[in-house]
């Protein structure tokens, strides 16, 4: 494995016991040059995570806490106008940073939300006809409460799509657990944790990742997967072109994470339950029969043909 990699692998199992397969879900994503939304129930280290990522790299970080009272100004920034100069001035919002934590992002308007749209896809903000392009790189990490829905607003298919994962953290295991409240006995361990990497280091990684060979039968089979949830009789809505980028990329930063400077079809199937399910919309039937997104997922792994 990468060193720099490893070393912030490492780190952010200091601060998340017994997760180790969540911390490499999201270092996939920061080398694939995506964004993350963890949703699970509350305490269990969704917004510890981002923070011990953020203080694993030597960048910005901002955290915007989504409440319905929220602006868009209050992310992207707007126009001030000054009384000395009589003149408007642009003042930049939290989303100019390189790591930015969204927490609860569904408690805020779709309009608010829709806020970050442009950035999560084209790493820039719009104001007043102007362009601005933001730091890099650039990783949204949002988290939202899946058990709670009073004075929520459920995040629309387009600003899900603009997430390269949807992950869940989980409880943790018994041994996990005690370690836990052992080492939070006097102090987080979020406290005394240095950084080890710099965004210079990120934007290598993420150069390196694209060089990693994917063979066309395996690209092939990547939109092959995607094309079958466009087809499959359970779904109103498929995943998009931008699923299959995604998947393609994940899949380059899964197989550099492991040491290797190829894919191989097992990496697609790891990660097609969390890069895809959250883009796909249930038939009303489906949605009530019980079965779940990644449970149609995991079912068209198990029709379409694996390449050799």
């Amino acid at each position: 494995m990468n060193p720099v990699a490893r070393a912030l692998k490492d780190n952010l199992a200091l601060v998340m016991r017994g997760k180790d397969q969540v911390i490499e879900y999201l270092l996939v994503a920061l080398f694939a040059n995506g964004h993350v939304l963890l949703e699970d129930v509350p305490g269990v280290g969704k917004t510890t995570l981002a923070k011990a990522l953020a203080r694993s790299i030597q960048g910005e970080y901002h955290r915007i806490q989504f409440t319905p009272d929220l602006l868009p100004t209050d992310i992207t920034g707007g126009m001030i106008y000054s009384p000395q100069t009589g003149e408007f001035t642009y003042r930049p919002g939290p989303v100019f940073c390189n790591i930015l934590l969204g927490d609860e992002i569904n408690r805020a308007s779709p309009r608010t939300q829709s806020a970050l749209l442009e950035a999560m896809s084209e790493y820039q903000v719009s104001i007043e006809g102007e362009r601005r392009p933001l730091p890099k790189p650039f990783f949204v990490l949002a988290t939202q409460n899946p058990v709670e829905y009073h004075g929520t607003y459920p995040l629309p298919e387009a600003q899900l799509d603009r997430f390269a994962m949807r992950l869940e953290i989980g409880y943790p295991d018994a041994a996990a657990e005690i370690a836990i409240v052992e080492t939070q006995r006097d102090h987080h361990p979020l406290d005394d944790l240095r950084p080890v990497a710099t965004t210079q280091d990120i934007l290598d990684l993420q150069t390196r990742v694209r060089n990693v060979t994917v063979e066309p039968t395996l690209v092939r089979y990547i939109t092959e997967v995607i094309r079958a949830t466009r087809e499959d009789s359970r779904l109103q809505l498929g995943a998009s072109p931008r699923a299959a980028l995604l998947l393609h990329r994940t899949t380059q930063a899964l197989a550099f994470l492991r040491g290797r400077d190829y894919a191989i079809p097992d990496d697609v199937q790891e990660l097609a339950p969390v890069v895809v399910s959250h883009r796909l919309v249930l038939e009303t039937k489906a949605s009530y029969s019980g079965i779940s997104k990644r449970d149609v997922v995991l079912d068209l792994l198990g029709t379409v043909p694996v390449p050799a």
